[in-house]
């Protein structure tokens, strides 16, 4: 083990303050959040930190699809530029630590790493960039992952700017009207580190305070459309109904069966449904399902698309409706950089820190960069393993730990001049 008093700290007091100050954009009075993308308490929480990287000397910088960046060259033109981020967007009334711990942490480990090169008159042989990802969460815009996926070259940028929230408002006039349709030229990394809380309780059983995603999961977003025929509740017969909500319900309790018979292979879920008119008094003429079918091999995601695809006349004709599925958005199974999981779990050891290794079944815009650079998320653990809810809530001796391993991970990446293999040599 190196001796912990060589090793690379967090400053914990910008840290903390930091968090707290993010914290209040979009604040529920009940510990949490509620700051989907391209709100008013999204831009405002955007423009803090912007203003915070200026403070700090980083040229600020926002894209053509509102991504979020600060860069500072502390090693010159055509050194290796290290990027750290997550994002600040959130669920409808989620946690205050899920994205926005990972944007403030990434600013306050090049922060640290930055003030210790000066004080020990160490040259920094890389330059580095912080990013705050656009639409990462999907609540409002679907897919998820929306900034970084046309930053990687995923998903066509004219195709995101045109996606829709369900008051017909798109991405590109919510960027103009908050002031993030930027015509900024992207920095462009060589690797990317993401720290993040983990929803799933996990590292906190196991005593674990840091986890290396080696995996993540693939995952099919379906979006499936019921048509039935609009009438009265009251007086129109029941065997005369063609409820699009029924129809809908049959399609809900057949993905979860679908878990049911692969367990532990399979996650399936159908968190929203927007039905059409939406009144009590009126038999639903038009349902629209969100479902989700997630898992880590390609084979287990081909095969329950095919069994939905299957069922779903079937399933329609239970309730006198039709089915079809209008969309489905894609995201392929993977694995992280091995060289970074080496070097997370080098860093934490000399830490003296517990760690495991886990998948992410959940998104993150490290699993969009990982197809196209090096990237790992490194995850803290979540109290109860609770994630998108008010109750969210990770110890700050443990977001200081996170932060301890990631400005490590910085200094000794730095020191190897950007060369992965030197830097997770033991």
């Amino acid at each position: 083990m190196s001796d912990t008093l060589s090793l690379t700290r967090i400053d914990a007091d910008l840290l903390a303050r930091l968090m707290d100050k993010v914290s209040e954009f979009g604040a529920t009075g009940d510990g949490g959040i509620d700051r989907p993308a391209l709100t008013d308490a999204h831009k405002a929480a955007r423009d803090w930190f912007a203003g915070e990287m200026r403070a700090r000397g980083y040229r600020v910088l926002v894209d053509d699809i509102g991504n979020l960046f600060g860069q500072l060259d502390l090693a010159g033109p055509g050194a290796p530029l290290v990027m750290i981020g997550s994002h600040l967007d959130s669920q409808p009334r989620g946690g205050r630590f899920d994205g926005a711990y990972g944007v403030v942490a990434a600013l306050a480990a090049i922060e640290t790493f930055r003030r210790e090169a000066a004080d020990g008159g160490t040259a920094p042989r890389c330059n580095y960039a912080v990013a705050d990802w656009m639409n990462e969460e999907g609540a409002r815009f679907q897919p998820s992952l929306l900034g970084s996926s046309v930053f990687a070259g995923a998903i066509d940028r004219d195709w995101a700017l045109a996606r829709a929230d369900r008051d017909g408002r798109t991405v590109e006039q919510e960027l103009g009207r908050t002031g993030y349709r930027g015509s900024d030229p992207a920095p462009r990394p060589d690797l990317y580190l993401e720290i993040h809380i983990e929803g799933d309780a996990r590292m906190e059983r196991a005593g674990a305070r840091i986890a290396p995603f080696v995996r993540h999961w693939g995952a099919l977003k379906v979006r499936i459309e019921m048509t039935g025929e609009q009438n009265h509740t009251g007086p129109t017969p029941m065997e005369d109904r063609r409820d699009a909500v029924l129809g809908a319900a049959h399609v809900i309790a057949f993905v979860r069966e679908l878990a049911d018979t692969a367990a532990d292979t399979l996650f399936t879920s159908v968190a929203r449904v927007d039905i059409s008119p939406n009144s009590p008094n009126i038999v639903p003429g038009r349902a629209v399902l969100f479902c989700e079918l997630r898992a880590p091999e390609a084979a287990m995601l081909e095969w329950s698309e095919a069994r939905l695809r299957d069922a779903l006349p079937g399933l329609a004709a239970k309730a006198r409706v039709t089915a079809e599925i209008v969309a489905v958005d894609r995201r392929d199974a993977g694995r992280f950089d091995p060289r970074l999981v080496a070097l997370t779990e080098a860093v934490a050891d000399d830490f003296g820190h517990a760690r495991m290794r886990l998948d992410t079944i959940g998104g993150h815009d490290a699993v969009a960069l990982n197809a196209v650079m090096p990237a790992i998320v490194v995850a803290v653990p979540s109290a109860g393993g609770v994630i998108h809810r008010n109750d969210e809530y990770t110890s700050p001796e443990d977001l200081a730990a996170g932060g301890d391993v990631l400005v490590e991970m910085i200094r000794r990446i730095d020191a190897a001049g950007g060369d992965l293999d030197k830097a997770a040599r033991p």
